[in-house]
Protein backbone atom coordinates (compact mmCIF):
# COMPACT_ATOMS: atom_id res chain seq x y z
CA UNK A 1 0.00 0.00 0.00
CA UNK A 2 1.18 3.18 -1.24
CA UNK A 3 1.93 5.90 1.70
CA UNK A 4 -0.48 8.38 -0.07
CA UNK A 5 -3.25 5.51 -0.16
CA UNK A 6 -2.66 5.02 3.54
CA UNK A 7 -3.24 8.77 4.25
CA UNK A 8 -6.72 8.60 2.35
CA UNK A 9 -7.94 5.89 3.95
CA UNK A 10 -6.22 7.25 7.62
CA UNK A 11 -8.22 10.66 6.72
CA UNK A 12 -11.62 8.71 5.48
CA UNK A 13 -11.84 7.16 8.89
CA UNK A 14 -11.26 10.34 10.92
CA UNK A 15 -13.71 11.88 8.95
CA UNK A 16 -16.32 9.12 9.30
CA UNK A 17 -15.42 8.72 13.00
CA UNK A 18 -15.98 12.73 13.50
CA UNK A 19 -19.42 12.46 11.76
CA UNK A 20 -20.57 9.92 13.65
CA UNK A 21 -19.97 11.53 17.27
CA UNK A 22 -20.89 15.19 15.72
CA UNK A 23 -24.52 15.14 16.37
CA UNK A 24 -24.68 13.34 19.87
CA UNK A 25 -21.82 14.64 21.35
CA UNK A 26 -22.81 17.88 20.19
CA UNK A 27 -26.47 17.66 21.53
CA UNK A 28 -24.94 16.35 24.52
CA UNK A 29 -22.76 19.48 25.31
CA UNK A 30 -25.84 21.75 24.57
CA UNK A 31 -28.17 19.92 27.52
CA UNK A 32 -24.91 19.87 29.94
CA UNK A 33 -24.76 23.79 29.41
CA UNK A 34 -28.52 24.07 29.26
CA UNK A 35 -30.18 22.22 32.19
CA UNK A 36 -31.18 23.46 35.41
CA UNK A 37 -30.02 20.58 37.18
CA UNK A 38 -26.85 19.99 39.04
CA UNK A 39 -25.29 16.50 39.83
CA UNK A 40 -24.65 15.29 43.66
CA UNK A 41 -21.15 15.85 42.97
CA UNK A 42 -21.27 19.23 41.46
CA UNK A 43 -23.78 20.31 44.72
CA UNK A 44 -21.09 19.47 46.56
CA UNK A 45 -18.77 21.72 44.94
CA UNK A 46 -20.34 24.04 44.91
CA UNK A 47 -20.70 23.88 49.19
CA UNK A 48 -17.21 23.63 49.67
CA UNK A 49 -16.63 26.85 47.17
CA UNK A 50 -19.44 28.82 48.39
CA UNK A 51 -20.96 29.13 44.91
CA UNK A 52 -24.38 29.57 44.25
CA UNK A 53 -25.01 27.76 41.03
CA UNK A 54 -28.94 29.92 40.74
CA UNK A 55 -27.04 33.00 40.47
CA UNK A 56 -26.31 34.53 37.15
CA UNK A 57 -23.67 36.92 36.67
CA UNK A 58 -22.66 40.10 34.12
CA UNK A 59 -20.35 39.65 31.75
CA UNK A 60 -17.78 41.62 34.22
CA UNK A 61 -18.31 39.50 36.63
CA UNK A 62 -17.94 36.40 34.52
CA UNK A 63 -14.67 38.09 33.24
CA UNK A 64 -12.81 38.09 37.02
CA UNK A 65 -13.93 35.10 37.53
CA UNK A 66 -12.18 33.53 34.75
CA UNK A 67 -9.00 36.14 35.24
CA UNK A 68 -9.19 35.22 39.30
CA UNK A 69 -9.05 31.67 38.89
CA UNK A 70 -6.41 32.05 36.15
CA UNK A 71 -4.03 34.12 38.09
CA UNK A 72 -4.59 31.58 41.10
CA UNK A 73 -3.89 29.00 38.88
CA UNK A 74 -0.65 30.28 37.73
CA UNK A 75 0.44 31.32 40.79
CA UNK A 76 -0.37 27.65 42.23
CA UNK A 77 1.86 25.75 39.47
CA UNK A 78 4.76 27.75 40.08
CA UNK A 79 4.90 26.96 43.37
CA UNK A 80 4.21 23.91 42.81
CA UNK A 81 7.08 23.55 40.84
CA UNK A 82 9.40 25.36 42.88
CA UNK A 83 8.44 23.09 45.47
CA UNK A 84 9.13 19.71 43.47
CA UNK A 85 12.01 18.75 45.99
CA UNK A 86 9.36 18.48 49.02
CA UNK A 87 7.19 16.47 47.10
CA UNK A 88 6.76 12.43 46.48
CA UNK A 89 7.28 10.56 43.42
CA UNK A 90 10.29 13.54 42.36
CA UNK A 91 12.66 10.91 41.60
CA UNK A 92 15.52 13.44 42.30
CA UNK A 93 14.37 16.01 40.51
CA UNK A 94 14.54 19.47 42.48
CA UNK A 95 12.76 22.04 42.40
CA UNK A 96 12.30 23.80 38.66
CA UNK A 97 14.80 26.39 37.25
CA UNK A 98 12.59 30.39 38.09
CA UNK A 99 12.36 30.93 34.41
CA UNK A 100 11.07 27.74 33.68
CA UNK A 101 8.20 27.43 36.28
CA UNK A 102 7.31 30.69 35.13
CA UNK A 103 6.92 30.17 31.88
CA UNK A 104 5.49 26.51 32.36
CA UNK A 105 3.24 27.93 34.20
CA UNK A 106 1.41 30.46 32.03
CA UNK A 107 1.65 28.02 29.55
CA UNK A 108 -0.35 25.19 31.40
CA UNK A 109 -2.71 27.47 32.57
CA UNK A 110 -3.12 29.11 29.11
CA UNK A 111 -3.60 25.79 27.24
CA UNK A 112 -0.58 26.71 25.55
CA UNK A 113 1.57 23.77 26.77
CA UNK A 114 4.85 25.37 25.03
CA UNK A 115 7.58 23.30 26.93
CA UNK A 116 11.08 24.62 27.01
CA UNK A 117 12.49 21.64 29.23
CA UNK A 118 12.70 18.20 29.19
CA UNK A 119 9.91 16.90 30.87
CA UNK A 120 11.08 13.41 31.90
CA UNK A 121 14.11 14.77 33.53
CA UNK A 122 12.84 18.14 35.21
CA UNK A 123 8.97 17.34 36.18
CA UNK A 124 8.60 14.36 39.03
CA UNK A 125 5.17 12.66 38.50
CA UNK A 126 3.81 14.61 40.81
CA UNK A 127 3.90 17.89 39.55
CA UNK A 128 3.13 16.05 36.21
CA UNK A 129 -0.06 14.48 37.55
CA UNK A 130 -1.26 17.66 40.46
CA UNK A 131 0.07 20.51 38.17
CA UNK A 132 0.16 19.95 34.51
CA UNK A 133 -2.47 17.55 34.13
CA UNK A 134 -4.87 18.70 36.38
CA UNK A 135 -4.59 22.46 33.93
CA UNK A 136 -4.75 19.95 31.17
CA UNK A 137 -8.54 19.66 32.00
CA UNK A 138 -8.92 23.00 33.51
CA UNK A 139 -7.92 25.38 31.13
CA UNK A 140 -9.78 23.39 28.46
CA UNK A 141 -12.83 24.03 30.74
CA UNK A 142 -12.35 27.43 30.71
CA UNK A 143 -12.23 27.65 26.87
CA UNK A 144 -15.10 25.89 26.86
CA UNK A 145 -17.37 28.29 29.23
CA UNK A 146 -16.14 31.45 27.25
CA UNK A 147 -17.62 30.13 23.78
CA UNK A 148 -20.69 28.59 25.72
CA UNK A 149 -21.03 32.71 27.35
CA UNK A 150 -20.88 33.97 24.08
CA UNK A 151 -23.38 31.81 22.47
CA UNK A 152 -26.02 32.91 25.55
CA UNK A 153 -25.29 36.46 24.28
CA UNK A 154 -27.02 35.80 20.82
CA UNK A 155 -29.10 33.37 22.32
CA UNK A 156 -30.73 35.72 25.10
CA UNK A 157 -32.28 39.24 24.88
CA UNK A 158 -32.34 42.52 27.02
CA UNK A 159 -30.58 40.85 30.15
CA UNK A 160 -27.30 41.57 31.24
CA UNK A 161 -26.62 38.02 32.46
CA UNK A 162 -24.35 34.93 30.86
CA UNK A 163 -24.87 32.86 33.30
CA UNK A 164 -22.50 31.31 36.14
CA UNK A 165 -18.58 30.79 35.19
CA UNK A 166 -18.16 28.33 38.16
CA UNK A 167 -21.44 26.20 37.07
CA UNK A 168 -19.97 26.18 33.44
CA UNK A 169 -16.46 25.74 34.43
CA UNK A 170 -17.72 22.66 36.55
CA UNK A 171 -19.94 21.23 34.30
CA UNK A 172 -17.61 20.83 31.60
CA UNK A 173 -14.89 19.38 33.71
CA UNK A 174 -17.08 16.87 35.07
CA UNK A 175 -19.55 16.07 32.80
CA UNK A 176 -17.49 16.13 29.37
CA UNK A 177 -13.45 16.21 29.82
CA UNK A 178 -13.42 13.59 32.69
CA UNK A 179 -15.34 10.89 31.65
CA UNK A 180 -14.40 11.10 27.84
CA UNK A 181 -10.74 11.23 28.87
CA UNK A 182 -11.07 8.34 31.49
CA UNK A 183 -12.32 6.66 28.72
CA UNK A 184 -10.23 6.59 26.03
CA UNK A 185 -6.98 6.33 28.53
CA UNK A 186 -8.14 2.87 28.81
CA UNK A 187 -8.06 2.61 24.97
CA UNK A 188 -4.91 3.82 24.97
CA UNK A 189 -3.09 1.49 27.55
CA UNK A 190 -4.83 -1.22 25.36
CA UNK A 191 -3.53 0.04 22.30
CA UNK A 192 -0.07 0.39 23.79
CA UNK A 193 0.33 3.52 25.35
CA UNK A 194 2.26 3.35 28.98
CA UNK A 195 1.01 4.16 32.49
CA UNK A 196 3.51 3.58 35.47
CA UNK A 197 4.19 5.53 38.60
CA UNK A 198 7.98 4.08 38.25
CA UNK A 199 10.66 6.53 37.07
CA UNK A 200 12.04 4.17 34.55
CA UNK A 201 13.16 0.79 33.96
CA UNK A 202 17.30 -0.12 34.17
CA UNK A 203 18.42 -2.30 31.21
CA UNK A 204 22.10 -3.11 29.78
CA UNK A 205 21.48 -0.02 27.18
CA UNK A 206 20.55 2.40 29.82
CA UNK A 207 17.57 3.49 31.63
CA UNK A 208 14.23 3.81 30.15
CA UNK A 209 11.81 6.41 31.17
CA UNK A 210 8.30 5.66 32.50
CA UNK A 211 5.62 7.89 33.33
CA UNK A 212 1.70 7.94 33.80
CA UNK A 213 1.27 8.64 30.07
CA UNK A 214 -1.76 7.47 29.29
CA UNK A 215 -3.96 9.58 31.67
CA UNK A 216 -2.23 12.72 30.42
CA UNK A 217 -1.83 11.57 26.48
CA UNK A 218 -5.75 11.27 26.75
CA UNK A 219 -6.38 14.86 28.41
CA UNK A 220 -3.45 16.20 25.97
CA UNK A 221 -5.39 15.60 23.15
CA UNK A 222 -9.09 15.88 24.06
CA UNK A 223 -8.18 18.91 25.99
CA UNK A 224 -6.12 20.77 22.80
CA UNK A 225 -3.28 20.71 25.12
CA UNK A 226 -0.79 19.32 23.95
CA UNK A 227 1.92 19.06 26.52
CA UNK A 228 4.00 15.86 26.59
CA UNK A 229 5.44 14.05 29.42
CA UNK A 230 8.06 13.04 26.79
CA UNK A 231 10.70 15.40 25.41
CA UNK A 232 9.43 13.70 21.93
CA UNK A 233 6.12 13.96 22.55
CA UNK A 234 3.66 12.24 20.27
CA UNK A 235 6.68 11.07 18.11
CA UNK A 236 7.72 9.09 21.36
CA UNK A 237 6.19 4.93 21.23
CA UNK A 238 5.25 5.26 24.53
CA UNK A 239 2.86 8.25 23.66
CA UNK A 240 2.35 7.47 20.59
CA UNK A 241 3.11 3.55 19.66
CA UNK A 242 1.19 3.10 16.35
CA UNK A 243 -1.03 3.77 13.27
CA UNK A 244 -4.35 3.27 15.62
CA UNK A 245 -3.06 5.26 18.03
CA UNK A 246 -1.97 7.97 16.15
CA UNK A 247 -5.68 7.92 14.19
CA UNK A 248 -7.23 7.89 18.14
CA UNK A 249 -5.17 10.82 19.52
CA UNK A 250 -5.78 13.12 15.76
CA UNK A 251 -9.81 12.20 16.28
CA UNK A 252 -9.27 13.22 19.96
CA UNK A 253 -7.82 16.83 19.52
CA UNK A 254 -10.37 17.37 16.70
CA UNK A 255 -13.77 15.92 18.52
CA UNK A 256 -14.82 18.59 20.65
CA UNK A 257 -14.04 21.81 18.69
CA UNK A 258 -15.59 20.18 15.50
CA UNK A 259 -18.81 18.96 17.66
CA UNK A 260 -19.28 22.39 19.40
CA UNK A 261 -20.23 23.81 15.95
CA UNK A 262 -23.32 21.23 16.62
CA UNK A 263 -23.68 22.79 19.95
CA UNK A 264 -23.85 25.89 19.06
CA UNK A 265 -26.65 25.36 16.34
CA UNK A 266 -28.40 23.29 18.71
CA UNK A 267 -28.58 26.33 21.51
CA UNK A 268 -29.54 29.23 18.87
CA UNK A 269 -32.31 26.92 17.70
CA UNK A 270 -31.27 26.77 14.17
CA UNK A 271 -28.38 23.88 13.25
CA UNK A 272 -28.03 25.31 9.82
CA UNK A 273 -25.77 27.91 11.21
CA UNK A 274 -23.22 25.30 13.12
CA UNK A 275 -23.33 23.29 9.38
CA UNK A 276 -22.13 26.94 7.63
CA UNK A 277 -19.05 26.81 10.47
CA UNK A 278 -17.89 23.67 10.51
CA UNK A 279 -18.09 23.56 6.71
CA UNK A 280 -15.64 26.69 6.42
CA UNK A 281 -13.76 24.95 9.12
CA UNK A 282 -13.45 21.65 7.52
CA UNK A 283 -12.66 23.24 4.56
CA UNK A 284 -9.90 25.06 5.18
CA UNK A 285 -8.35 22.07 6.83
CA UNK A 286 -8.61 20.06 3.82
CA UNK A 287 -6.78 22.51 2.10
CA UNK A 288 -3.99 22.87 4.22
CA UNK A 289 -4.15 19.46 4.76
CA UNK A 290 -3.68 18.58 1.00
CA UNK A 291 -0.62 21.13 0.27
CA UNK A 292 0.37 19.88 3.37
CA UNK A 293 0.37 16.04 1.77
CA UNK A 294 1.86 17.36 -1.61
CA UNK A 295 4.54 19.25 -0.07
CA UNK A 296 6.21 16.65 1.62
CA UNK A 297 6.34 14.39 -1.42
CA UNK A 298 7.34 16.91 -3.63
CA UNK A 299 10.58 18.29 -1.52
CA UNK A 300 13.10 20.33 -3.51
CA UNK A 301 15.94 20.05 -0.84
CA UNK A 302 19.08 17.55 -2.36
CA UNK A 303 18.95 15.12 0.49
CA UNK A 304 15.03 14.95 0.47
CA UNK A 305 14.74 14.73 -3.78
CA UNK A 306 17.25 11.94 -3.55
CA UNK A 307 15.67 10.05 -0.73
CA UNK A 308 12.35 10.95 -2.50
CA UNK A 309 10.59 11.92 -0.17
CA UNK A 310 10.90 14.50 3.14
CA UNK A 311 11.62 11.49 5.34
CA UNK A 312 13.87 13.68 7.86
CA UNK A 313 12.21 13.76 11.38
CA UNK A 314 9.27 11.72 10.68
CA UNK A 315 8.72 8.75 12.12
CA UNK A 316 8.58 5.67 9.95
CA UNK A 317 5.72 4.42 11.45
CA UNK A 318 3.54 7.16 10.63
CA UNK A 319 4.72 7.94 7.02
CA UNK A 320 4.35 11.47 5.50
CA UNK A 321 0.66 11.06 5.52
CA UNK A 322 0.30 10.38 8.90
CA UNK A 323 2.78 13.12 9.91
CA UNK A 324 0.92 15.73 7.89
CA UNK A 325 -2.29 14.64 9.10
CA UNK A 326 -1.21 15.32 12.65
CA UNK A 327 0.52 18.71 11.82
CA UNK A 328 -2.51 20.14 9.92
CA UNK A 329 -4.67 19.07 12.76
CA UNK A 330 -2.59 20.38 15.74
CA UNK A 331 -1.89 23.27 14.10
CA UNK A 332 -5.42 24.05 13.06
CA UNK A 333 -6.81 23.43 16.64
CA UNK A 334 -4.62 25.51 19.44
CA UNK A 335 -3.04 21.48 20.99
CA UNK A 336 0.54 21.93 19.78
CA UNK A 337 1.00 18.38 20.03
CA UNK A 338 3.90 16.73 17.27
CA UNK A 339 4.54 13.28 16.07
CA UNK A 340 7.00 14.67 13.54
CA UNK A 341 9.28 17.78 13.40
CA UNK A 342 7.87 20.26 11.57
CA UNK A 343 11.43 22.18 11.57
CA UNK A 344 12.36 19.08 9.06
CA UNK A 345 9.22 20.00 6.70
CA UNK A 346 10.00 21.10 3.70
CA UNK A 347 9.57 25.13 3.24
CA UNK A 348 5.65 24.99 2.17
CA UNK A 349 4.79 21.97 4.22
CA UNK A 350 6.44 23.44 7.13
CA UNK A 351 4.41 26.99 6.36
CA UNK A 352 1.35 24.61 7.08
CA UNK A 353 1.29 24.66 10.86
CA UNK A 354 2.67 28.26 10.83
CA UNK A 355 -0.47 29.85 8.16
CA UNK A 356 -2.76 27.55 10.76
CA UNK A 357 -1.66 29.02 13.51
CA UNK A 358 -1.70 32.64 11.52
CA UNK A 359 -5.56 31.91 10.67
CA UNK A 360 -6.29 32.01 14.13
CA UNK A 361 -6.48 28.29 14.65
CA UNK A 362 -10.02 28.31 13.83
CA UNK A 363 -9.89 25.32 11.80
CA UNK A 364 -11.67 24.27 14.16
CA UNK A 365 -9.87 25.96 16.71
CA UNK A 366 -9.34 24.30 20.42
CA UNK A 367 -12.04 23.31 23.10
CA UNK A 368 -14.28 26.37 23.39
CA UNK A 369 -11.15 28.73 21.25
CA UNK A 370 -12.03 27.88 18.39
CA UNK A 371 -15.92 28.25 18.31
CA UNK A 372 -15.76 31.83 19.84
CA UNK A 373 -12.88 32.60 17.42
CA UNK A 374 -14.53 32.04 14.36
CA UNK A 375 -17.56 33.36 15.42
CA UNK A 376 -15.68 36.61 16.20
CA UNK A 377 -14.69 36.19 12.67
CA UNK A 378 -18.17 35.84 11.33
CA UNK A 379 -18.96 39.03 13.13
CA UNK A 380 -15.93 41.15 11.34
CA UNK A 381 -17.47 39.29 8.31
CA UNK A 382 -21.20 40.27 8.87
CA UNK A 383 -20.02 44.04 9.41
CA UNK A 384 -17.85 43.92 6.27
CA UNK A 385 -20.67 42.85 4.51
CA UNK A 386 -22.52 45.62 5.88
CA UNK A 387 -20.14 48.22 4.31
CA UNK A 388 -20.69 47.07 0.93
CA UNK A 389 -24.45 47.24 0.87
CA UNK A 390 -24.42 50.20 3.09
CA UNK A 391 -26.57 49.11 5.82
CA UNK A 392 -26.11 48.00 9.74
CA UNK A 393 -24.91 44.82 9.87
CA UNK A 394 -26.76 41.98 12.08
CA UNK A 395 -25.42 38.36 13.30
CA UNK A 396 -28.52 35.84 14.12
CA UNK A 397 -30.67 38.63 14.75
CA UNK A 398 -28.51 40.92 16.74
CA UNK A 399 -27.19 44.43 15.49
CA UNK A 400 -23.44 44.72 15.02
CA UNK A 401 -22.71 48.44 16.20
CA UNK A 402 -19.52 50.33 17.37
CA UNK A 403 -19.42 48.03 20.59
CA UNK A 404 -19.44 45.17 18.74
CA UNK A 405 -17.43 45.49 15.91
CA UNK A 406 -15.09 46.95 18.41
CA UNK A 407 -14.45 44.47 20.53
CA UNK A 408 -14.15 41.87 17.66
CA UNK A 409 -11.44 43.52 15.92
CA UNK A 410 -9.54 43.79 19.86
CA UNK A 411 -10.15 40.25 20.01
CA UNK A 412 -8.53 39.31 16.60
CA UNK A 413 -5.72 42.03 16.28
CA UNK A 414 -4.36 40.72 19.99
CA UNK A 415 -2.44 37.73 18.45
CA UNK A 416 -0.90 39.50 15.37
CA UNK A 417 0.16 42.18 17.97
CA UNK A 418 1.72 39.65 20.10
CA UNK A 419 3.38 37.58 17.22
CA UNK A 420 4.73 40.34 15.24
CA UNK A 421 5.82 42.85 18.20
CA UNK A 422 7.68 39.59 19.49
CA UNK A 423 9.30 37.90 16.78
CA UNK A 424 10.54 41.56 15.38
CA UNK A 425 12.21 42.57 19.26
CA UNK A 426 13.86 39.19 19.09
CA UNK A 427 15.39 39.25 15.61
CA UNK A 428 16.78 42.50 16.61
CA UNK A 429 19.09 40.51 19.71
CA UNK A 430 22.24 39.65 19.09
CA UNK A 431 21.96 36.44 20.84
CA UNK A 432 19.16 35.41 18.77
CA UNK A 433 21.36 33.81 16.43
CA UNK A 434 23.38 31.84 18.69
CA UNK A 435 19.64 30.09 19.71
CA UNK A 436 18.86 28.76 15.97
CA UNK A 437 19.55 25.81 14.41
CA UNK A 438 19.67 27.26 11.10
CA UNK A 439 20.01 31.32 9.52
CA UNK A 440 18.73 32.59 6.96
CA UNK A 441 14.95 32.43 5.86
CA UNK A 442 14.36 29.36 8.07
CA UNK A 443 16.13 31.01 10.75
CA UNK A 444 13.15 33.52 10.86
CA UNK A 445 10.80 30.98 10.29
CA UNK A 446 11.97 29.44 13.69
CA UNK A 447 11.38 32.82 15.61
CA UNK A 448 8.03 33.36 13.94
CA UNK A 449 6.91 29.94 14.30
CA UNK A 450 7.69 30.38 18.32
CA UNK A 451 5.76 33.63 18.89
CA UNK A 452 3.01 32.52 16.64
CA UNK A 453 2.51 29.90 18.95
CA UNK A 454 2.69 31.12 21.91
CA UNK A 455 0.21 33.94 21.12
CA UNK A 456 -2.29 31.65 19.70
CA UNK A 457 -1.57 29.21 22.65
CA UNK A 458 -0.65 26.34 20.62
CA UNK A 459 2.51 24.88 21.79
CA UNK A 460 4.06 23.69 19.15
CA UNK A 461 7.92 24.49 18.11
CA UNK A 462 9.64 24.12 14.80
CA UNK A 463 12.54 22.55 17.26
CA UNK A 464 15.01 24.56 15.56
CA UNK A 465 15.64 27.28 18.15
CA UNK A 466 16.71 26.87 22.01
CA UNK A 467 14.26 29.23 24.15
CA UNK A 468 15.83 28.91 27.61
CA UNK A 469 17.47 32.53 27.46
CA UNK A 470 15.38 34.44 29.72
CA UNK A 471 14.27 36.76 27.22
CA UNK A 472 12.41 34.04 25.28
CA UNK A 473 11.37 32.45 28.74
CA UNK A 474 9.84 35.89 29.79
CA UNK A 475 8.59 37.08 26.37
CA UNK A 476 6.88 33.87 24.96
CA UNK A 477 5.33 33.66 28.43
CA UNK A 478 3.97 36.93 28.10
CA UNK A 479 2.56 36.42 24.41
CA UNK A 480 0.70 33.46 25.56
CA UNK A 481 -0.94 35.33 28.69
CA UNK A 482 -2.13 38.20 26.09
CA UNK A 483 -2.80 36.16 23.57
CA UNK A 484 -5.02 34.15 25.73
CA UNK A 485 -6.89 36.66 27.65
CA UNK A 486 -7.59 39.56 25.95
CA UNK A 487 -9.29 37.45 23.30
CA UNK A 488 -11.53 36.29 26.15
CA UNK A 489 -12.45 39.78 28.15
CA UNK A 490 -12.97 41.32 24.24
CA UNK A 491 -15.27 37.78 23.48
CA UNK A 492 -17.16 38.37 26.90
CA UNK A 493 -17.27 42.06 26.38
CA UNK A 494 -19.19 41.32 22.68
CA UNK A 495 -21.34 38.74 24.65
CA UNK A 496 -22.66 40.74 27.19
CA UNK A 497 -23.59 43.46 24.38
CA UNK A 498 -25.28 41.01 22.31
CA UNK A 499 -27.06 39.69 25.37
CA UNK A 500 -28.48 43.24 26.34
CA UNK A 501 -29.92 43.65 22.86
CA UNK A 502 -33.64 42.45 21.43
CA UNK A 503 -33.99 40.18 19.08
CA UNK A 504 -33.97 42.07 15.00
CA UNK A 505 -36.74 40.21 13.01
CA UNK A 506 -35.68 38.66 9.89
CA UNK A 507 -36.54 40.82 6.98
CA UNK A 508 -35.37 40.77 2.84
CA UNK A 509 -32.42 42.83 2.98
CA UNK A 510 -31.09 40.29 5.44
CA UNK A 511 -27.87 38.33 4.53
CA UNK A 512 -28.28 34.62 4.92
CA UNK A 513 -26.26 33.02 7.48
CA UNK A 514 -26.96 29.50 6.77
CA UNK A 515 -26.02 29.26 2.99
CA UNK A 516 -22.39 28.88 0.99
CA UNK A 517 -22.36 32.85 -0.08
CA UNK A 518 -21.97 33.47 4.39
CA UNK A 519 -20.01 30.49 3.85
CA UNK A 520 -17.44 31.98 1.43
CA UNK A 521 -17.35 35.17 3.10
CA UNK A 522 -16.36 33.98 6.36
CA UNK A 523 -13.44 31.54 4.88
CA UNK A 524 -12.44 34.81 2.29
CA UNK A 525 -12.20 36.93 5.86
CA UNK A 526 -10.57 34.20 7.82
CA UNK A 527 -7.46 34.19 4.61
CA UNK A 528 -7.73 38.01 4.05
CA UNK A 529 -6.96 38.98 7.88
CA UNK A 530 -4.27 36.12 8.17
CA UNK A 531 -2.92 37.29 4.35
CA UNK A 532 -3.00 41.05 4.97
CA UNK A 533 -1.37 40.85 8.35
CA UNK A 534 1.54 38.18 7.74
CA UNK A 535 2.16 38.04 4.05
CA UNK A 536 5.24 40.44 4.37
CA UNK A 537 6.85 38.03 7.48
CA UNK A 538 5.60 34.69 5.40
CA UNK A 539 7.64 35.98 1.95
CA UNK A 540 11.01 36.22 4.40
CA UNK A 541 10.45 32.85 5.72
CA UNK A 542 8.90 29.44 4.83
CA UNK A 543 7.75 31.12 0.95
CA UNK A 544 11.57 32.27 0.30
CA UNK A 545 12.77 28.95 1.92
CA UNK A 546 9.98 27.12 -1.02
CA UNK A 547 11.07 29.32 -3.43
CA UNK A 548 14.78 28.77 -3.45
Amino acid sequence: MSDLTAGLIQAGLLLVALAVVHKPLGDYMARVFTTEKHLAVERGLYRLFRVKPESERRWPTYAMGVLGFSFVSIVLLYLLQRLQSLLPLNFGRGAVDPGIAFNTAISFVTNTNWQSYVPESVMGHTVQMAGLTVQNFLSAAVGLSVAIALVRGFVRRQTDRLGNFWVDLTRGTIRILLPMSVVFAIVLIALGVTQSLKSGVDTTSGTIDLAPTASQEAIKELGTNGGGIFNANSAHPFENPNVWTNLIEIFLLLVIPVSLTRTFGTMVGNRKQGYVLVSVMGGIWAAMLAIAWWAETHPNGPAALLAGAALEGKEQRFGLSGSALFATSTTGTSTGAVNAMHDSFTGLGGGVPLLNMLFGEVTPGGVGTGLYGILVVAIIAMFLAGLMVGRTPEYLGKKLGKREVTAAAISILAMPTVVLLGAGAALLLPDTTSALANDGSHGLSEVLYAYASAGNNNGSAFAGITVTSNWFQATLGIAMAIGRFVPILATLCLAGSLAAQKKVPHTAGTLPTTGPLFGSLLAGTIVLVAALTFIPALALGPIAEALA
